[in-house]
């Protein structure tokens, strides 16, 4: 059903209402996006009957499952957008760190 959908637009909602920073809402959607991924690695690699297909792939994976067209173009933009701005926060991160 759209339980994925739900789970990862609740958590985003809980991230924004929580910290009010966009750069907690990039890292929150970042991770989630990370954790997906290594979840769906670990459901190709590890035969496991539990694992199965309880994880989508990643967010886009998601964002294709339940819209197509203009919509799916202009949230997978936005998809990138975020991505660079944790690239930004990243990068901005090591250059910034201390020794």
């Amino acid at each position: 059903m759209y339980i994925d959908a739900i789970v990862v637009v609740v958590a985003l909602l809980l991230v924004i209402f929580v910290f009010r920073k966009f750069s907690s809402f990039v890292y929150a959607m970042a991770i989630m996006d990370i954790f997906l991924r290594i979840m769906a690695f670990l459901r190709d690699k590890v035969p496991l009957r539990e694992l199965g297909n309880i994880f989508p792939s990643n967010i886009p994976a998601i964002l294709d499952k339940y819209t197509d067209g203009i919509v799916l173009d202009i949230l997978l933009w936005g998809y990138v957008f975020l991505y660079t701005c944790f690239l930004v926060y990243i990068t901005n991160y090591f250059i910034h760190k201390k020794k």
